[in-house]
């Protein structure tokens, strides 16, 4: 159908074009002073005081883990729902992820299942990677008092939460240092391109060292082993863009949200829910229903496109199944969420075509709500 409604769909125009055209002019298409002013500008964005750019937000994880002093040995302790990504970057460093589960209602961490996580492994986690998945802050207040009483760094995940807000704070400045993805579905985009800030001078000057070869300097003493992690000048031109468009995406988002709540309302599906004092930027938005395959299958006879994100924990996953990890609430969710099309390319045609399909169109079983019960934990 020609008027089918994708799920993501970036939005680049002439301003991108003529910033990247600068860039090709100038020759410098590498690494270089318009890098530096991106990080410059994305770091106060976040109310951090520094930002290192870097290739992806996969790179990104892994130096501000390497940065924070993670290595082999270590542990560290995140959601199992989320992209795989969130746990490869902390197996990159040498590392083991450690697992706690999740609140059904925001699909972030559950402080008190990491509160029971940390005290079984008693004492032998050292850094946390928090993510606010699909936009909504995590339970920032709560994860950083367990954070402080057992010693961990506390590391943003923030892959899809430009942005949001908590509390009137900015994500990007909650936690030790932070983390962002500039992937084309993301809310803002530099093609491919991440970015770790912190307020942290030494973790920024390490950070800047593991993306450049590990280099002292500009020069050639290499004082640690590192990556070529490095943004490119065109990848930062066109993010220098993206950000200053970045509060009218995330206001659309919002208004694109708020129509499909009201839409939804008294339809079986569980829509997202927004503690008060958080500042969604609804990356996706995605609800819980009971018959998810045959709700996508009847969306995409209408041509409305969805997204599953995501239909397998980390724990679940091959490359992890050597882990004893049991987290019946994240399992259960995996089978129940859908994401919807909420992005700002959309017009308020479609919006309301999205949620009346749904509503009117649309057979909705509601899903089974989770157990409470705390998950199970091994640290063998």
């Amino acid at each position: 159908m020609s008027d089918d409604i994708n799920i993501a769909a970036p939005i680049l125009g002439s301003e991108e074009l003529s910033r990247i055209e600068s860039v090709v002019e100038s020759g410098m298409v590498a690494d270089g002073p318009e890098v530096r002013e991106f990080e410059s500008e994305f770091a106060d964005d976040c109310d951090a005081d520094f930002g290192v750019a870097t290739s992806n937000g996969t790179t990104a994880l892994h130096t501000a883990l390497e940065a924070a002093g993670v290595g082999p040995g270590d542990r560290v302790l995140t959601t199992p729902f989320s992209f795989v990504a969130t746990a490869n970057a902390i197996r990159f460093t040498g590392a083991e992820p450690v697992f706690a589960d999740i609140d059904p209602q925001t699909f972030n961490l559950d402080p008190a299942n990491v509160e029971a996580t940390l005290e079984a492994f008693d004492g032998a986690v050292d850094a946390m990677i928090v993510v606010h998945l699909y936009g909504l802050p995590a339970p920032m207040d709560e994860l950083r008092e367990l954070a402080a009483a057992y010693d961990v760094t506390l590391i943003e995940d923030a892959a899809q939460a430009h942005g949001a807000t908590y509390h009137g704070s900015p994500v990007g400045s909650l936690g030790d240092a932070a983390c962002f993805s500039f992937y084309p579905t993301k809310n803002m985009t530099t093609g491919e391109g991440g970015i770790v800030v912190t307020d942290d001078e030494a973790l920024a000057e390490r950070a800047a060292s593991f993306i450049n070869h590990g280099r002292e300097s500009d020069g050639y003493r290499h004082v640690s082993l590192g990556h070529n992690f490095r943004m490119t000048s065109i990848a930062a031109a066109m993010g220098r863009a993206q950000l200053e468009r970045l509060p009218g995406f995330v206001e659309r988002r919002r208004e694109n949200a708020t129509r499909l709540d009201d839409l939804l309302a008294d339809t079986n599906a569980v829509r997202p829910t927004v503690p008060s004092g958080y500042g969604h930027s609804y990356h996706q938005y995605t609800i819980r229903v009971g018959n998810r395959d045959e709700v996508v299958e009847q969306l995409d006879d209408h041509g409305i496109g969805s997204g599953v994100y995501y239909p397998r924990c980390i724990h679940e996953q091959p490359a992890y199944n050597d882990l004893d990890v049991t987290a019946p609430v994240a399992e259960l969710v995996c089978d129940q969420v859908l994401s919807l099309p909420v992005h700002p390319a959309l017009d308020d045609d479609a919006i309301e075509r999205v949620g009346t399909v749904l509503r009117d169109e649309v057979t909705i079983e509601p899903p089974t709500n989770p157990a409470t019960a705390p998950m199970e934990v091994s640290d063998d």
